[in-house]
């Protein structure tokens, strides 16, 4: 009798071994298939070729999904801006593109080549300002938006050779990609390490910055 207890309790302790052993494979599977979700998530809100703006340590990142074309990108332009100069140390600006209007792609490539002569924001503010003129969604005038960035001081000799580049070409389609994989379907569509606003608005947004910078501060 005595054997045979011995024997049912070892069985019984073999298979919670079992368990607890496949319970404990499990949840690591899980944790690393989470894990992994994350860093892909991460990998593709900002990629290395994205254009930063403020410290690029800053332990808060701004992610925007940005169509330079968009009436609303204009419009919450200020409100992003306003968020920096608030917490300049703290908070940077990533900018992803969203071609999703008629010529924005081209646009796009007029402000990477207003990047590599390092006149990026004067530029970006120039066609922001412009954007009325040029930006007509049905028809846009693609020649008032390079007015616009040759009045903010771009050599347009040196824009139209670099527009021309394939490495321009691919890093707007990796924008493309990643956007598609995010699901984002609109402009403009804001991350903020890595959270998606709760609902679209100025007021969310600052909300949401002011909830990571506490965090980062503590």
């Amino acid at each position: 009798m005595i054997h045979r207890k011995y024997i049912i309790a070892l069985v019984l302790g073999v298979a919670l071994a079992a368990f607890a052993v496949g319970a404990s494979l499990y949840q690591s599977h899980v944790t690393s298939n989470q894990e992994q979700h994350a860093a892909g998530q991460s990998e593709r809100l900002v990629r290395m070729h994205s254009p930063v703006i403020g410290p690029r340590e800053a332990p808060v990142t701004i992610v925007e999904f940005f169509d330079p074309a968009c009436e609303t990108c204009r419009a919450f332009y200020p409100v992003v801006k306003d968020l920096m100069q608030r917490y300049p140390s703290q908070v940077r600006l990533v900018i992803r593109y969203a071609p999703f209007h008629q010529g924005s792609g081209e646009v796009v490539k007029l402000l990477e080549s207003a990047r590599l002569q390092d006149r990026y924001l004067v530029v970006l503010e120039s066609l922001l300002a412009a954007q009325p003129q040029w930006a007509d969604h049905g028809s846009p005038n693609l020649a008032l938006a390079y007015s616009a960035a040759e009045q903010a001081g771009l050599d347009m000799a040196r824009a139209r050779a670099d527009i021309a580049s394939p490495t321009l070409e691919a890093m707007l389609q990796q924008d493309v990609q990643d956007l598609t994989a995010l699901k984002v379907d609109k402009t403009p569509t804001f991350f903020v390490n890595g959270r998606p606003l709760p609902s679209f608005g100025a007021k969310q947004l600052a909300e949401l910055v002011a909830q990571e910078v506490s965090k980062a501060g503590k």
